[in-house]
């Protein structure tokens, strides 16, 4: 020390936790010291600090994961509340139904968000414009398709096929949703489906319990509207 500026040395002594804070200064403390003792010589000390800054720097990198993963949950969850509260705005059906594409997607941030019915007329003679009709058996297929193991979850998450589609409205997505309704024994089958030119925004690996609680507001909400 004797080689220090007076005040910085006494700064040192007085704080001795400044050097023992700063990586940088103690790796290059370590490593003078490696080399004044000498290759033959192992420095226990110098590879255990060594060691406690590799986990050390492990455990950093676990945490910033789970703060990334719980900020992406608050904001997944804060999205998915506004998409609930413009489900409810529509003062009729056909409105309701609009939103959908109008509203209630570009808050998801989704390209495609369709109601997909099974209608005795496949046309879809009837339904108001922006329902998809399917022939009866038509969502099991879809559910099921390209399904290689039962998952155990109704919700399926995939990649598409880069086309236009009719049941995204013969828009061309990468990546879909297909979450089932089941709106009662006095209804046909329904399915939501959502659609997004991002490969990886819908995926087999993902959780789905964001999109089950939306599924089950919008399903509550359309079997609102259809007792009218």
């Amino acid at each position: 020390m004797a080689g220090l500026d007076t005040e910085l040395r006494e700064r040192l002594l007085a704080d001795p936790s400044v050097l023992l804070g700063d990586r940088d200064l103690m790796r290059a403390l370590v490593a003078a010291h490696e080399a004044e003792i000498g290759d033959n010589v192992i420095d226990i000390r110098g590879r255990a600090m060594q060691a406690l800054e590799s986990r050390l720097d492990r455990l950093e990198a676990a945490h910033q994961t789970v703060i990334a993963a719980a900020w992406d949950n608050q904001s997944g969850a804060a999205t998915v509340q506004r998409a609930v509260l413009a489900l409810l705005e529509p003062v009729d059906f056909v409105g309701f139904i609009a939103a959908l594409t109008e509203t209630v997607a570009p808050v998801l941030r989704v390209e495609t968000l369709r109601l997909a019915v099974e209608a005795a007329d496949a046309g879809g003679t009837g339904l108001p414009d922006g329902i998809v009709a399917l022939p009866h058996g038509a969502i099991e297929r879809l559910l099921s398709a390209g399904r290689r193991t039962p998952r155990g979850d109704d919700i399926v998450l995939r990649r598409a096929h880069p086309v236009a589609d009719p049941l995204h409205g013969g828009v061309a997505v990468a990546s879909e949703a297909l979450i089932p309704l089941d709106l009662g024994p006095d209804l046909p089958p329904a399915l939501l489906v959502m659609g997004s030119d991002d490969p990886a925004r819908f995926t087999p690996a993902q959780g789905t319990d964001l999109l089950r609680f939306f599924a089950q507001a919008f399903r509550l909400v359309l079997i609102g509207w259809l007792k009218r």
